[in-house]
């Protein structure tokens, strides 16, 4: 067995191991607090009074227009000079949530948009609450819109992880690093490192095709563009 291949079949079980453990968890928690944070975003731009709707579009404007690892070096390395220290993994959560929620508040603000105003229209005349409508006629709807541009920020989420290491999470790309470290080996390593990447990715773009074939087949954004 050439000497390469064996170090990569020595390091596998490491790197998976940090991938399950570190990496999995904050794309998943990550995921979900930012589309719950967006989700608040975006209603509150559609519906809320003016001076909450300027204080969500500061933050969107924030996150939006500042690079995500000077976000997580801010509150990792920032926030203990006014007295908040986090540890690594919960200061990698509040950055990536953040930002998440800004870039999937525009999109979910997007489709909900793109609803038709007769389907609100339609659901008041039939005696809905605005709670109801949003429920049962309008999400569904804008849900089945948002979901290529949501998957494709969730599958970048999953890459995007590895900037964790910068503040000592022990993820996928920082156990990478850390074999390095005692073999001196970079390019084999950083290219396992990026394979399992690639793998990832390729299963999860996989699953979103298969979910918007779904979607298309039960009158979604495919069937309604034909």
């Amino acid at each position: 067995m050439p000497p390469w291949l064996n170090l990569m079949l020595e390091s596998l079980p490491s790197l998976l191991w940090a991938c399950l453990l570190f990496t999995v968890p904050l794309t998943l928690l990550s995921f979900v607090f930012g589309l719950a944070v967006g989700f608040g975003a975006a209603l509150v731009r559609l519906f809320a009074p003016a001076p909450f709707v300027v204080l969500i579009r500061f933050y969107v404007w924030i996150i939006r227009g500042t690079p995500l690892l000077v976000q997580l070096f801010l509150i990792f390395y920032g926030l203990p000079s006014v007295g908040i220290t986090l540890d690594a993994f919960p200061a990698a959560l509040i950055g990536f949530t953040l930002n998440v929620g800004a870039y999937s508040s525009e999109i979910i603000r997007a489709t909900l948009i793109s609803v038709p105003k007769g389907q609100w229209e339609a659901s008041f005349s039939i005696g809905m609450t605005w709670t109801q409508a949003m429920r049962r006629i309008i999400v569904p709807q804008a849900g089945r819109v948002a979901v290529p541009p949501l998957s494709n920020t969730f599958i970048s989420l999953v890459k995007d992880t590895s900037l964790a290491a910068a503040i000592t999470v022990p993820e996928l790309f920082r156990a990478g690093q850390r074999i390095v470290a005692t073999t001196y080996e970079p390019l084999i390593l950083y290219v396992e490192v990026a394979l399992i990447y690639l793998a990832v990715s390729s299963l999860l773009s996989m699953l979103q095709a298969r979910l918007e074939k779904r979607l298309s087949r039960y009158g979604g954004f495919m069937g309604a563009a034909s």
